[in-house]
């Protein structure tokens, strides 16, 4: 994989880049920034929903079927005792023709999304400080 970097082009911004392509996070108002991008974990909260969204696009198109109407909401679940989200629940619109024996393999794809799947087994970090 490539290398990820970024740049602080002012305030509490970030910009990552990778390849050529570049995202912009910011922090809310009440957090000193000045609410212009996403914050970073809303973010990675986006990440998961994008990648569950690529998956289940991915299947549809896979069986021929349609994809008109197929949309997905998840709503994370914060719990502030604890400091990070406890739940995370996605609601899928499927398409009015959606053939209902595919219902619990779509439920197994977005199960399998990437993004999803690291927060079961995370990546070791190694952070060297030059």
């Amino acid at each position: 994989m490539d290398e990820f970097s970024l740049n602080f082009p002012g305030g509490k911004k970030v910009e990552v880049i990778y390849g050529k392509h570049s995202v912009m996070t910011d922090q809310p108002l009440d957090n000193g920034g000045d609410d212009e991008a996403m914050a970073p974990f809303d973010l990675f909260m986006a990440s998961i929903l994008s990648c569950s969204g690529i998956f289940a696009l991915s299947f549809l198109r896979k069986r021929n079927l349609n994809t008109e109407g197929l949309n997905i909401r998840m709503y994370p679940n914060w719990s502030e005792d604890e400091h990070r989200v406890v739940e995370v629940k996605m609601e899928v619109d499927t398409p009015a023709d959606f053939p209902e024996k595919y219902r619990g393999a779509l439920v197994n794809v977005l199960d399998a999304c990437s993004v999803k799947r690291h927060l079961g087994q995370p990546p070791e970090f190694n952070i060297i400080i030059n």
